[in-house]
Formats: C-alpha cells, structure tokens, sequence
C-alpha cells in the first residue's frame, strides 16, 4: 500500500484539547470486522464486550517530564529542549530534540531554572533538530531526576494547542503507568479508569502487562510513498514470563487477547516464537505493521483515533482491513467523535 492510500481531511475542531471529565466517559465506537457493523457506546461499556478468562494487555510505561525551557549562554535566547532518551546515567548524557536548531552548536552552554539550577553543554550533533546533551550537575543522580521532574513539563503533543494546565500531569498517564521512561503517553490506556478496572477484574478479566518506553519515533510522519521504504525508530521494550504465561492460557483456552492500544499491539508482535506463541523479550523493538499483515496474539483491539498518514493509522488498517477502517474514521467524523490523544476510543473486534 502507499502513503497516499491513508490521507484524510480532518479539521482542527476535531482534535480534543481536553480530556472527557471522567476517564471512561469518553465515548466508543465498536467495530465489528466480520459484518462490518459500528455501534456508538461509552467507554465504560466495554466491559459488555468480554468475559470471564480474557486478557487485556496493558502498556505500562509512564511519561516524564520531557519538556525544558532553557536558555543559551551569552546571548539568553529561549530554547526548548526536548529530553528524549538517557544515553549515560553516569555522565548524565541525553539525547534530545532542540528548538530552534539552528541556534544550537557543539560547546553552547544551555541554563534552566529561574536560578540557574541545571546547566547543560552540547557535545554532539546526532540529526538536524537532535543534539546529545551532557548536564552538569554536582548532587546525587535522584537529586538530578528531582531537579529535571521539577523544570520540565508534561510533553503534551504538539496538536494540542494550549499550554499545559496542572490536570495534565494525571491526566496525561494511565492508571497503569508505573515503569518511567515514555515521553507520550500509550493514549488508548487512557480511558481507564480504576473503579473500571475493578468492575472487568471482578468479572474475571485479567490484566497482563508490558512495558514499551513510547519515543517520539511513534508520531515521525512517513514522508516516503513506499512504505516499505520507512524505518521506525527503536522503542524499548519488555515483556516478562507471567505476562507471556497469561497470554498463551487465553490463547490456549480460546479466550479473547485485546491489546490496549497500537503500543501494546506491537510490543505482542515483536516477541512471537515459530508455533505462535508469546515469548517474554527485553530489549528493543523497531517493529512497523502495515498492511498486509497477519497479526498471531491479538484479538481485539482498542485505539485512538489517529492522524491522516500516521504509522498508527497503518496498523490500525492492517487490523481491522483498509476499507472498514476508511468507512469508520467517515462515521467518527460523522458522529463527531474527538481524535488523537485526548479524544474517543476505537474497539476493533
């Protein structure tokens, strides 16, 4: 299939700038693959949709505070930087993205805090907008952490227009995350809310998770028309043997799998043996599913709805077939369902 395949208009009033009031009050619209039939519900009815012995994988990564606002040496221009990924804990070397990149060279100074409690000096360039970030700082490393969960700011994506309101630093994790390390959030976990969770753990639904760190890779747009030509950027990733154990019972017992969002959906397929099953994995996973593609460990599907051409959108084609994704995404706009990642939920049965 080609880039061009996956393009749609949408309108910004589409995009939600907020969350829904209560996490599982978003709404959801049900896909069914075999007839091809939407149904229009809550999120909290999900739990209509399955039974006694089914599992939902759950990504369990938690968002930092990616987002810093610094400035330069000598001329105090603003500078955002945007930590990406921990390089050397001991040389606290990050890799990140800066904006604007054109103001930025190797050996700059870059401050942050009223006070200037962090400096940082810029020892590499690793793309046009990524630099490699070396901080200086003289405390213990949790000290540092503090510091930097201090200075930054919930990564809210760029779409979302608005600056960031203190609700956001909730509300921009699910209830599951507790493995630090994503700088955006596995959005179709979102809308689960506990008092959920203990209705579907009370009716015999398990909950197995994985842990696959979301990087800024997942929202790259694909600028090839091939698509076989587009290189995901690695995400860590791991899977551990109670997880893989739960999973392959349900398989084994002909109960439903759903993977709770295209995260969870890609960490299952990165980590398949010959004879179908999960095995556990810890590393890392550049996996990109496009259609066709023959999924082995999922059999449902909850989602967000994506942006036009983005690798989530493929995936999500792949699932559920190119034409009954295109006809839904025409109902949701039709229906006035609210995208990206603070807006309504897909399940994909």
């Amino acid at each position: 299939m080609k880039l061009s395949e996956f393009e749609f208009e949408l309108a910004d009033s589409f995009i939600a700038e907020f969350p829904a009031d209560q996490r599982d009050e978003s709404r959801l619209m049900v896909v069914h693959r075999e007839s091809g039939k939407f149904e229009h519900k809550m999120f909290k009815d999900v739990i209509d949709y399955f039974d006694d012995g089914d599992v939902m994988v759950v990504n369990d990564t938690k968002v930092f505070p990616a987002r810093m606002y610094g400035n330069k040496e000598k001329t105090g221009a603003k500078i955002e930087v945007f930590l990406l990924r921990e390089l050397n804990r001991d040389s606290l070397l990050w890799d990140v993205l800066v904006d604007p990149a054109r103001k930025i060279r190797i050996g700059n100074k870059l401050y942050f805090g009223q006070e200037d409690e962090l400096v940082a000096e810029v020892i590499d360039n690793t793309t046009s907008r990524g630099r490699t970030l070396r901080f200086l700082f003289d405390g213990s490393y949790d000290e540092f952490k503090a510091t930097i969960t201090k200075l930054g700011e919930t990564p809210l994506p760029k779409y979302i227009k608005r600056d960031p309101v203190p609700e956001d630093e909730e509300r921009y994790q699910t209830i599951f995350a507790s493995n630090e390390g994503a700088v955006a959030a596995p959005t179709a976990g979102l809308h689960f809310s506990k008092q959920l969770m203990k209705r579907l753990e009370i009716k015999g639904i398990e909950f197995a998770p994985i842990t696959l760190h979301v990087g800024l890779g997942t929202f790259r747009p694909v600028d090839v028309e091939d698509l076989t030509k587009h290189k995901m950027d690695s995400e860590e990733l791991y899977i551990g043997q109670q997880t893989s154990d739960l999973v392959n019972q349900a398989k084994l017992n002909k109960k439903k799998v759903c993977a709770i969002g295209t995260t969870a959906t890609r960490a299952l397929e990165s980590s398949v043996t010959v004879n179908k099953k999960l095995k556990p994995f810890d590393g890392w996973t550049n996996k990109f599913i496009f259609p066709p593609y023959e999924f082995t460990i999922p059999d449902a599907l909850i989602t967000n709805f994506h942006m036009p051409k983005s690798t989530l959108l493929m995936m999500i084609s792949a699932y559920c077939g190119h034409d009954l994704m295109m006809k839904a995404y025409k109902e949701a706009k039709k229906e006035k369902y609210r995208f990206y990642s603070y807006g309504d939920a897909m399940l994909i049965l």
